[in-house]
C-alpha cells in the first residue's frame, strides 16, 4: 500500500539523517516506525473512561443531571458545528 503523509519541515528534515544513521532507506525508517507504533497495544476503553468515572462516583450529581448535561454539551457541540460548517459554505 502507498500512503502520502503531510510532515511538518521539522520532522521531514530529520528523516534522512535518521535514516543514514540506521543504515536504513527513509521509505523503510518510516514504515518500522508505523508498524512500531501499530505494536502498542490501546488501552481498553473502560481504562480510558476510569478517572471520568472516579470524578463523577465522587461528585453529588444524579445519573439524571449526568444525562441532561452530557446532552446539553452534546445540543452545543452540533449547533457548534452547523454553525461552522455554515459560514463555511
Amino acid at each position: 500500500m502507498t500512503i502520502t503523509i503531510d510532515l511538518p519541515a521539522e520532522t521531514e528534515g530529520k528523516l534522512p539523517a535518521r535514516a543514514l544513521a540506521t543504515g536504513k532507506d527513509v521509505s523503510t525508517l518510516v514504515r518500522e516506525a508505523v508498524e512500531e507504533k501499530l505494536q502498542t497495544p490501546l488501552p481498553p476503553f473502560a481504562e480510558i473512561l476510569a478517572p471520568i468515572h472516579e470524578d463523577f462516583r465522587r461528585s453529588v450529581m444524579s445519573e439524571a443531571e449526568l444525562d441532561a448535561l452530557l446532552g446539553q454539551e452534546l445540543a452545543d457541540a452540533r449547533r457548534e458545528r452547523r454553525e461552522k460548517q455554515s459560514k463555511a459554505s
